[in-house]
Formats: C-alpha cells, structure tokens, sequence
C-alpha cells in the first residue's frame, strides 16, 4: 500500500513538473526578444562606424542593449572607441529631472564624463560643446508622438551637428505605437515650439532613425540644413508591432511613462492633459490612462461614449482619489479607457470624445468655458494648431474638428514612406 501510495505521489509530481515545465517554457517563448536594437546591432558590428572616434552620446535611461546595459556603459568601454563627452535631453541623463525642469550642465558620477543639458540655458548644443567630438550619437527610446520632447532634441542636434560639420548616428528603436498610425495635422507656422518643434503629425508613425532621414531629406531642419546622417537599423522589428510583441524590456521614458500602455495612452489623452479640466491618471497608478473629476458621474459617461462604438476601446467607469497632481486628495470618478483591439482604435480621437460628451451631459462644464485661457496657449502649440481650439469651442462637436485634424495624415504616409526601413 505504501509502496502504492508512493508511486500515486511521484506520478503527480512528475505531472506537475510535466506542467510546470510547459508553463515555464511557455512564459521563456512569450518573453523571447524579437528585435534587435541598432545598439544591439551596433554591437554586432563590433562598433565599425565608431572606430578611432571622438563620440558624444545623447541619452537617458532607457538607452540600454537587449540584456540592459547602459549605452553609456557599453560605448565607454568600447574598443577603439573614445567616449568624450554626454548630452541629456528633457529629464535629464540618468531620469533624475521632474518634467519641464531646466537640466543642468555638471559631470557623470559614474563615468566622469561632462555633461551638457540640451534641455537647460540651451536645447540646441553650442559649438563650444561639440568642440571635442567628431560624431554624436542618439540613443533614446521615443514614444512615437510630436508633443514628446525627445525628437525635438534628436533634430535640433542634427541642425547643430550639421552647423559644425559633425556627424550623427542614430541608434534606431521600435516606436511604441507601432509605424501604421498617422493622426493630427502638420504643425503650423505660428505654434511651432519644442513640443512641436516640426512639421509633422501629432502621431507620425516613424522610429527614430525614420524620422531622422525624413527631418534631413525633407530640408525640415533650421534652414533646410541637413547633416551627414547614419541610422544603425533594427532588425526583426516589422510596422504592425505593438511594443509587447518586441520581446524587449521597456524603461521609463519618463516619470509617468512606465510602461509600454502609458506611451501609447500619452497620445490618447496628453492634448486634454494640458488644462486641469480633468485628472488624467497622473497622480494616481494610471497615467494617460483615464480621464475623471469631481462633477462627472462615471456610469453616465461610460455609458455615452460607449454608444459611440469606437473601434477597438471600451470606457470602463472608474472612482478614485488621486494621490498627487490634479484634484490630489479629491473623490473623483469618470472613465478608464481599454484598448479592446488596438489596430483598429484611434488614439489621439478619444481625448475630443471625452471633452465632447462631458459638454454633452455638463453644458457648465465645457473644457473651454471653465479652463484657465492662460494655458490656451499651451494647448494650441501641442495640437500644433489654432484651429483645433476655436473650431472646437464653437459647438465642442468632434465632427467640427475631425476633417481638420485629419487632413494633413494620407499626404504625410505617402511622404513618409520614401523614409521606411522596414515593413
């Protein structure tokens, strides 16, 4: 009977480790790495186009290879390779700046290397600070949307390196909202600024390194400048990707991006994010992700912009009381928004839905009735356009805005397809 007993318990056991083993290969499978970065693959090349080099690197936390080690760390010790100096853009090298705060120049703890704020006295480097570099180096993970400061840097140092017959290199990354997804118009002449700092769409549907060629082969530098541009190309990165289906590990790209869900929310809500209309999820465990206050009733909400039958999101009431930021400490309620199937949801759509059918239940609260005119402005140079706003405001329809947000999007695919590096 024992000896019975004991062989029931080893089958199970052998069963169990049956599964366990199919479910940790399962788990191995679905974290398997599918891209190689242009870091990664930079490495393969055994840093070729850097050899002999003065190199200045322009990065933060989330420039990493595939087993996440830093960019910086790699290229210091890089055979034949002479690191020299490093440049931070917005939030500043090691990610230790809150958002908007000035960067300061000062020196690397880990490395000793100078570094130079492009996000400070100057967001476009000087000559006095590429003095002693032969090519810089762009290695930062965007989050595929025009407001988000990094590209702003990336081109405003290619204008800088092209000015001081430098070269620059672009280590291409995935663009966390995939390259299918075009939306927003092209950013007019009166509201460019660093958050719309070229002629682009809000959701543009490039990596990196394709936007890089299209900045330099569409003159769309400072005076049609163009500079002597490399792109380090991924490989196995395909334009249908989420970022999940990467494989790779994602690093904040900032303090309320930390997550592959967050970029893709940024765009979503980050337009509405400039007023303090509503809560957006900063301050709480959901950036980009919601939108809430204090006078909106969640059921009814959901219920209205669930009637819209958006493609591939649904608007789940939420209640909460923000820990931080807008509305800190408040009971507020409103709507978490669930990306069903993402190919086919609008991004950037949904943020003038909400504003729509919160004017629709609160004719008092209309987004630019109540919020303060000050921040108009803010909101007009990230939609990259006037238009938006005073079209909006007359009736606060969608419909109104709709042919004027999209007009610019099937000129710049077109466009921008000349610049692909992959399918």
């Amino acid at each position: 009977m024992k000896k019975f007993r004991f062989l029931q318990h080893l089958q199970r056991f052998i069963l169990s480790a049956i599964f366990l083993g199919a479910l940790w290969g399962s788990t191995l499978s679905a974290q398997k790495i599918h891209v190689s970065t242009g870091l990664e693959m930079l490495k393969a090349q055994h840093f070729k186009i850097l050899q002999g080099k003065r190199v200045g690197l322009i990065t933060n936390p989330t420039g990493v290879d595939n087993n996440l080690r830093s960019t910086i760390d790699l290229l210091s010790h890089a055979p034949g390779v002479k690191l020299v100096a490093l440049y931070g853009p917005e939030h500043g090298v090691r990610g230790n700046q809150h958002a908007g705060d000035n960067v300061d120049d000062n020196h690397d703890a880990e490395t000793g290397l100078p570094v130079y704020s492009l996000f400070g006295k100057t967001r476009k480097a000087t000559p006095d600070m590429l003095k002693d570099v032969d090519v810089l180096v762009y290695d930062i993970q965007d989050i595929g949307c025009r407001s988000f400061t990094y590209i702003s840097t990336m081109g405003l140092a290619m204008e800088a390196a092209a000015e001081a017959g430098k070269e620059f290199v672009v280590l291409d990354r995935p663009n966390p909202l995939g390259g299918e997804k075009i939306e927003g118009c092209l950013t007019e002449d009166d509201c460019i600024s660093f958050v719309s700092q070229f002629k682009i769409p809000y959701v543009y549907g490039l990596t990196c390194g394709e936007l890089a060629q299209l900045l330099n082969g569409e003159h769309l530098l400072s005076n049609g400048e163009t500079c002597k541009l490399t792109v380090v190309k991924m490989k196995g990165w395909k334009r249908r990707m989420t970022y999940e289906q990467t494989g790779l590990q994602w690093i904040p790209s900032s303090p309320h991006i930390p997550q592959p869900i967050s970029a893709v929310c940024y765009a979503m809500s980050g337009i509405l994010g400039e007023f303090d209309y509503m809560n957006i999820g900063v301050g709480y465990t959901l950036p980009f992700q919601m939108f809430a206050a204090p006078w909106v009733n969640a059921d009814k909400l959901a219920a209205r912009l669930n009637a819209l039958k958006v493609p591939g999101v649904c608007f789940r009431p939420i209640y909460l009381k923000p820990f931080y930021a807008t509305m800190k400490d408040e009971q507020i309620q409103g709507v978490q928004v669930h990306f069903l199937d993402y190919a086919k949801a609008p991004l950037t759509d949904l943020q003038f839905l909400v504003m729509q059918e919160a004017a629709a239940l609160y004719p008092d609260k209309a987004v630019f009735e109540v919020s303060d005119k000050n921040r108009f402005h803010m909101f007009d140079i990230v939609c990259g356009t006037k238009q938006i706003r005073e079209r909006f405001a007359l009736h606060n329809r969608w419909e109104d805005i709709r042919d004027y947000w999209y007009k610019d999007a099937a000129n710049f695919r077109k466009l921008s397809k000349k610049y692909y590096l992959y399918k």
